[in-house]
């Protein structure tokens, strides 16, 4: 095999790996259905996952992950909506986003902690915000993020490491029967797997350009 069939081979092999890392996207295939009877959409508070290596844990308190969950769930939640009302405002979509304040004081409100919001179907929860479909994101990290409580928490059990990697889906639900009407999965790695900045940054510039609930064009 010369040099040039080399160099090709590697070409076709680098652009099936970086296909196969890419974003996976799930659109039902009745979602036109849906769209034009929704008018305002909730973004839940995050659902984080942190891994922590055996001599981190043993050093790490439930209360400071527990805080650390919730800062990292909130900020999360915070970024994406700041993204889509950016967005929005630029007329790139058909809804509305209920403000995340309000969302999380509904949900004060109802006594739902952030595990009871795990156990509530979306349409409950479309229903007790007064929504036509709910946002949902879950996150997965190997490390905690590099801010906030993240912060003291490395302090106490050392360095986390240099990099990082966070799976994250984020669901749409619709409010009638809670059907999944929109499903997006994305691995960040390295320095934007580092914090929950970097995470939605490298989410929301891919995500929010297939966001579903788009103008039908003519």
């Amino acid at each position: 095999m010369n040099i040039r069939t080399l160099g090709l081979s590697a070409v076709l092999f680098l652009a099936l790996l970086c296909t196969a890392c890419g974003p996976s996207i799930y659109l039902a295939n009745d979602f036109r259905t849906y769209a034009p009877n929704h008018k305002v959409v909730a973004i839940l508070p995050a659902s984080v996952s942190i891994g922590l290596r055996p001599n981190q844990a043993r050093n790490t308190s439930d209360e400071q992950m527990r805080t650390l969950k919730q800062q990292t769930s909130l900020d999360f939640q915070s970024r994406i909506y700041a993204w889509l009302l950016r967005r929005q405002q630029q007329s790139r979509y058909t809804v509305d986003f209920q403000d995340v304040a309000l969302t999380n004081s509904l949900l004060h409100k109802a006594n739902l902690t952030d595990e009871d919001m795990r156990t509530q179907s979306p349409q409950d929860l479309a229903k007790l915000l007064g929504v036509d479909a709910v946002l949902t994101t879950a996150v997965q990290t190997s490390k905690p993020m590099s801010d906030g409580a993240a912060v003291a928490v490395g302090l106490l059990v050392g360095a986390w490491g240099a990099t990082n990697q966070a799976n994250i889906t984020v669901n749409i639900h619709e409010a009638t029967g809670g059907k999944l009407l929109w499903k997006y999965d994305y691995v960040a790695s390295g320095s934007v797997g580092s914090s929950p900045e970097g995470m939605v940054n490298a989410l929301m510039r891919n995500a929010s350009r297939k966001f579903p609930y788009t103008p039908v064009k003519s």
